[in-house]
């Protein structure tokens, strides 16, 4: 097959394509079911076909292993708890250790704007080539930026150094619990026609 026909061509038709996309869910109740690492390393690697400008790849991607997950759960506890409370923050630990499966993706500092809101939307394409390829493996996922994620000692916990990257988010997957049911305006689609 020649890269012409590679790119012209589809292994999917646009039903399928539509069907599937519309399928992905935002999922944050996992079952217990432990996850399988050698998927998330496949994704990776679909994840750098992401469109990217002048190609600066400026995305690092993060498998959180038991020890980083547990002190990233009592960091956002922490956090929680001078936001809300104890309570809260006893609540929000015991839902976030139940998660399987954690990975995290950070972007590039860039010194330029135009080139830094580039990197920002390449890693954004890149972590949702890892969301579909997972949702295509029967995996789900959801994507979080609380508060947690813009705090310097999570990018520290990662092995991140906070002056050179920022977090673009922190990802659970596992089998999902139940369908989240979603609902989308019907104005959010609609185009605008430019003469």
């Amino acid at each position: 097959m020649t890269d012409r026909q590679r790119l012209t061509s589809s292994p999917v038709g646009p039903a399928e394509a539509g069907e599937f996309l519309r399928g992905r869910r935002s999922v944050d109740q996992f079952e217990s079911t432990p996850v399988d690492t050698g998927r998330l390393e496949e994704a990776f690697e679909v994840a750098r076909w992401a469109p990217n400008h002048h190609l600066t790849e400026p995305w690092q991607f993060y498998v959180i292993g038991p020890e980083t997950k547990k002190a990233i759960v009592e960091l956002n506890a922490e956090l929680v708890a001078e936001a809300k409370g104890e309570e809260a923050a006893d609540a929000k630990r015991q839902r976030w250790h139940a998660v399987p499966g954690w990975f995290a993706v950070t972007c590039r500092r860039a010194d330029d704007a135009n080139t830094a809101a580039e990197d920002y939307a390449a890693c954004a394409c890149a972590a949702h080539n890892i969301v579909l390829y997972l949702h295509s493996a029967g995996m789900a996922c959801k994507w979080t930026s609380g508060p947690v994620t813009h705090d310097a000692r999570y990018l520290r916990l990662l092995g991140a150094d906070p002056a050179n990257d920022y977090s673009v988010g922190l990802f659970w997957y596992g089998v999902a619990k139940r369908a989240p049911r979603t609902q989308r305006s019907e104005d959010g689609h609609r185009p605008v026609r430019c003469p």
